[in-house]
């Protein structure tokens, strides 16, 4: 996911975390237990308020202009929920790669084993595992090494981006090609003495 979208997704599910929550606030501040647990200076809402009394409700029906607004608005809200919804399917994983020709495509998936089959042949790693993101024309390869314990970080990298990553790269031309590298360490199990 890229930073752009992932701050986007946070910064919405923050706003709308704390539109919940001081609605939640305002409505429980109106409850008698929690009103008198309340500091004195905090602001509260009576405990006799009502929201929508007959006389307020009468002057809302005499103006025809508010009806139309709030469904267009929600209307508005629901098509953005919808776009972003979307865009959160659109942006997972690559199923196909289109090659030039109207008819031929290459897996994304036969992409993603091929790359982790040369990944997996680098010195120094046990196993690779890759996955393809994004889009045909933006194309990002989320790669995890497992590497051996006695492997060097830095040679197992050099190797990687000189071989694997390269020769990928250069399958997808004239596309770019993002490759991620997440690098963990094969644990060692260890033996029991009888």
């Amino acid at each position: 996911m890229s930073r752009l979208r992932s701050g986007i997704n946070r910064v919405a599910l923050l706003a709308v975390a704390a539109g919940l929550l001081v609605s939640g606030v305002v409505l429980a501040s109106a409850t008698g237990p929690v009103r008198e647990r309340l500091p004195s200076h905090w602001p509260r809402l009576p405990a006799d308020r009502t929201w929508l009394d007959g006389e307020a409700l009468g002057r809302w029906r005499e103006q025809g202009w508010w009806p139309p607004l709030v469904i267009a608005a929600l209307c508005v809200g629901v098509l953005l929920f919808l776009c972003w919804g979307v865009a959160q399917l659109r942006a997972g994983r690559l199923r196909e790669l289109p090659l030039g020709q109207p008819d031929v495509t290459l897996s994304g998936a036969a992409l993603a084993a091929a790359l982790a089959e040369r990944a997996g042949a680098v010195d120094g790693v046990a196993r690779a595992h890759v996955t393809l993101l994004g889009r045909p024309r933006r194309l990002r390869a989320r790669i995890t090494l497992v590497l051996a314990a006695d492997s060097r970080p830095e040679a197992v990298l050099r190797d990687l981006a000189g071989q694997a990553v390269a020769e990928a790269r250069a399958a997808v031309a004239p596309r770019a090609l993002e490759a991620d590298v997440r690098l963990t360490v094969q644990r060692h199990r260890t033996r029991r003495l009888r």
